[in-house]
């Protein structure tokens, strides 16, 4: 109050109530001031990103299958939101797991194209398993790390054609959906749909032996009804967060969901489809009867922290499903939970927004003598002792050439009282969890796969335990990521928050 009556001294009383008009917002004793005049507006838009038949097929292991036929178009879905002085780009991309050059090529046509600055631009994948892999080179030796210049932000080898179409695709989203933007409201709100969601990685009463040898006390998705399975491994996130956008007479402009799912699948060999997230745009979009508008409704499902989540009960009993058939299931289900909570959000005609981002440098997992004496003796023997032994014999030796050292992007922003992490890894349950219950903020998500994709993390405590998501080349930084990447996140949450 004292800023106040020192600014009245200088202005005098027409000043004062100059300031009165504008309005003045006092957040924890700091004087924000905003014009009266602020509008709040939102714009959304899809890019077509479908590749031509023929692309190799991501989601599985090597050799890639060809694509011969396309179910469903793949896109990329923006949304823009402006506060008058913030503006913010969340857009969710149809693929397995973008790089991180992908989205750098595309955030630098961004920022060159609409001077929305890169750091208020986040960008993800959905991660279904059908689509076409994007990732540093055509069908690549699996794994592989995006190796950045640190000096000049480059990168080793050009984009191959898909990648740098998805890139133009992209950036040309987010022009249309500043096309598009419109004076809006914006609410919030959440629900829960744990019909879905299912801990992949289940405990045994027997340790079972991985690829390279070693006795483990967890598998990943073990079968249905194995006697052999003890307990789930870890926690399921059965919440699904969404953001709803209006125009102020209550037209629908779009819907940005998050839920935590792996991905649903069902997919026969050679198709293209965006799986279940796009069925759910459709599905709400049905619901809101918000067809044929002009600008059309948009509909996005983000995926969350998902790492160790799917949608199969391995207690049983085994249910068969047609093509297709399950997901659209499990999209109905998530939509009408959505629909049913959207129909008592209280809209705001105004949110501030923000945006906060680092870049966390994080030991790269690389293998010692031990470990590439072990793969040079897989690699020579007549009968593997294990079905993918040899596969990960000769990653293993592929990591020689990794760095040492990666530099990957943790993102928040501030929608109001909302905050929406974004961290580019397939996040586990229990960090998601984690980072709900310790956010500043009054209700936060995380959005996985988030400018760029490095694997699994696993927390510490799941490293123990072992299992698919814990193996070298699958997990490709060190043990203690999860554990710094959430200091990180909340540290970004709190430079955001009022």
């Amino acid at each position: 109050m004292k800023k106040i009556l020192r600014i009245s001294k200088c202005a005098g009383i027409n000043g004062l109530k100059k300031l009165f008009q504008v309005g003045i917002l006092l957040f924890y004793g700091t004087t924000v001031i905003y014009a009266q005049n602020s509008v709040f507006r939102a714009g959304a838009s899809t890019a077509n990103i479908s590749p031509s038949l023929g692309e190799g097929i991501a989601g599985g292991w090597m050799p890639l299958p060809l694509a011969t036929h396309i179910h469903d178009e793949l896109h990329a879905r923006s949304l823009v939101l402006d506060d008058g002085k913030v503006r913010l780009v969340i857009m969710v991309v149809d693929n397995v797991e973008l790089p991180r050059e992908v989205f750098d090529a595309a955030k630098l046509l961004i920022a060159k194209e609409t001077s929305i600055p890169k750091d208020r631009v986040m960008m993800s994948s959905t991660h279904t398993h059908s689509t076409p892999f994007a990732g540093h080179e055509i069908n690549p030796p699996e794994p592989s790390l995006s190796i950045r210049n640190h000096t000049t932000g480059t990168y080793p080898k050009p984009l191959d054609d898909y990648q740098r179409f998805v890139a133009r695709r992209m950036a040309d989203g987010v022009r249309v959906a500043l096309n598009n933007l419109e004076p809006a409201r914006i609410g919030w709100g959440s629900g829960t749909v744990p019909q879905h969601v299912f801990n992949r990685r289940w405990k045994l009463k027997s340790p079972i032996n991985n690829p390279f040898g070693v006795s483990e006390k967890v598998q990943m998705n073990p079968g249905i009804a194995n006697p052999n399975l003890l307990e789930p491994a870890g926690p399921t996130d059965p919440e699904v967060s969404f953001i709803s956008v209006q125009s102020l007479n209550g037209k629908p402009i779009a819907v940005l969901a998050n839920y935590s799912l792996h991905y649903v699948g069902g997919v026969p060999k050679g198709h293209i489809s965006a799986d279940y997230f796009a069925l759910f745009a459709d599905r709400i979009q049905e619901l809101l009867k918000a067809d044929r508008q002009d600008a059309p409704f948009v509909g996005i499902m983000s995926n969350g922290t998902e790492g160790d989540t799917n949608n199969i009960d391995f207690r049983g009993p085994v249910v068969p499903y047609p093509p297709y058939a399950k997901m659209r299931i499990v999209a109905n289900d998530v939509a009408q939970e959505v629909f049913r909570i959207y129909q008592t959000i209280e809209y705001k005609n105004w949110v501030p927004l923000g945006a906060s981002q680092t870049e966390l440098t994080l030991d790269v997992r690389r293998p010692d003598a031990q470990a590439l004496g072990w793969a040079e003796k897989a690699m020579q023997k007549a009968k593997p002792d294990h079905s993918m032994e040899r596969v990960f014999a000769e990653r293993t030796i592929q990591m020689k050439e990794w760095p040492e050292k990666i530099d990957v992007i943790l993102q928040t922003f501030r929608v109001g009282d909302l905050g929406i992490a974004g961290i580019p890894f397939e996040v586990f349950a229990e960090t998601g969890l984690e980072i709900k219950s310790k956010s500043p903020l009054e209700k936060s998500f995380t959005i996985g796969l988030a400018n760029g994709g490095y694997g699994y993390l696993p927390t510490p405590e799941q490293h123990q335990m072992g299992g698919y998501e814990t193996w070298m080349s699958v997990n490709k930084v060190e043990k203690e990521a999860s554990r710094k990447i959430v200091s990180e996140i909340l540290k970004l949450f709190n430079r955001v928050k009022p």
